[in-house]
């Protein structure tokens, strides 16, 4: 049977919706459950996937196009049926749901049959439910969701290993180390979900824990941490004090005490000690938040919203956040009082204003950061970068210019 060659498309408004995470990364690489997105459709189709991305990201993530091809929509959320349905779809056929593309089997272009030139009668209605991450919300929603869902697909047939008895497990569902991983003198609750630790990853002492949660590859949680599901720490992560219903996306610090809840962190980020960030208003009302498709605060629905920081951000020590704040790609925070809740991308500053943090300078910290994990910036994640910073050049604009402060390398 030949593989099947699956490639990963954007709505383009979604995309927008879905910054400043997709600044620097396809939204098939945006990390929910356990697994990215194209790291689940890979294991539940057993192919190897590609992107069609923005100009400036396909240099990252590149498209290979064969005779007979899987375009499946980046953004949703893969499940065992949703993949065997998109599988069994014959070439000209899409797949919808309410009029929304899902995917679409083509051996021709495959802008004509994204845009709906093809035969009439050739869609097919989705009758299951389907879960789309169309807003940066929705990362942490459903994390519960797609946690259970990877934890069987990675789990099924397969036997963990051996946990130290210095702990205590509650609750019904399995926790599950992979090879290489610790905990000790930890309480796991699995009353409401599975806990899941990733190869080589530690769970150091004290730790108290619920599920659903997953700790993934070569990842820490550090002295007395506590969590509440459902939550993800990526990979090569440290994570202490105090974490709530968040994604970390991997390579990000949390290292020291402080609060974070309701919230998505990109990777190479970096919270100082004691970083607090509000999930609540004191009115207990509705959260708004900046959206970068509309350009305007949104309401999330949403009573529980707190921090989304793009990759290679970071704040100092004692930062704190007001609820529903959006922090873009490459920013430095620090001093006291509450910053704005939306922070241009390339920024350098706080409470009092912001001056632009320029490039040169946001490299040399990269490559210095990158290097402690034995990575390189390379000159393609410099060239995303730089489109990155002329593309969030009007946000910075509006931003108070100050003057650096005195003693800091900007």
């Amino acid at each position: 049977m030949q593989e099947l060659n699956v490639v990963l498309f954007e709505e383009p408004h979604i995309r927008a919706r879905l910054l400043p995470f997709t600044f620097t990364r396809h939204t098939g690489c945006i990390r929910i459950g356990i697994l990215t997105i194209f790291e689940k459709w890979e294991r539940l189709l057993s192919a190897k996937t590609s992107f069609i991305a923005e100009d400036y990201l396909a240099i990252k993530y590149p498209l290979s196009l064969h005779e007979d091809n899987l375009l499946i929509n980046a953004c949703i959320l893969p499940d065992k049926p949703l993949a065997e349905a998109i599988a069994n779809l014959q070439t000209g056929e899409r797949l919808v749901k309410n009029g929304r593309p899902l995917a679409v089997r083509s051996n021709e272009s495959y802008q004509s049959y994204l845009n709906g030139h093809y035969q009439e009668g050739h869609d097919l209605e989705y009758q299951e439910e389907v879960v789309f991450i169309d807003r940066i919300w929705q990362i942490f929603r459903h994390n519960g969701t797609a946690i259970n869902l990877d934890f069987e697909l990675l789990t099924a047939g397969r036997e963990s290993q051996a946990l130290h008895p210095s702990n205590t497990v509650l609750g019904d569902h399995p926790v599950f180390l992979e090879e290489g991983a610790t905990a000790h003198c930890s309480v796991f609750n699995t009353k409401d979900g599975p806990i899941y630790i990733g190869k080589d990853a530690e769970v150091m002492e004290g730790c108290l824990v619920r599920g659903p949660f997953a700790l993934c590859d070569h990842s820490q949680l550090k002295l007395g941490a506590k969590v509440y599901g459902p939550t993800t720490i990526g990979p090569h992560s440290k994570m202490g004090g105090e974490i709530n219903n968040s994604v970390i996306f991997g390579y990000t610090n949390k290292a020291h005490d402080g609060f974070l809840g309701n919230s998505v962190l990109g990777e190479w980020c970096n919270l100082g000690a004691d970083t607090n960030n509000s999930n609540l208003k004191n009115n207990y009302g509705n959260v708004k938040l900046w959206d970068y498709d509309s350009e305007e605060m949104v309401d999330t629905g949403l009573q529980f919203c707190g921090l989304f920081m793009g990759d290679h951000s970071k704040c100092g020590i004692n930062t704190m956040f007001n609820t529903g704040t959006v922090v873009g790609v490459s920013a430095n925070i620090f001093g006291g009082g509450f910053p704005k809740t939306m922070i241009p991308s390339f920024t350098w500053g706080g409470a009092g204003g912001f001056t632009t943090y320029h490039l040169n300078k946001a490299f040399e910290v990269a490559e210095r950061v990158m290097s402690r994990r034995n990575l390189h910036l390379t000159d393609d994640d410099k060239r995303i970068m730089q489109k990155v910073f002329e593309a969030t050049a009007q946000y910075r604009k509006n931003q108070l210019e100050l003057e650096p402060t005195k003693g800091l390398n900007t």
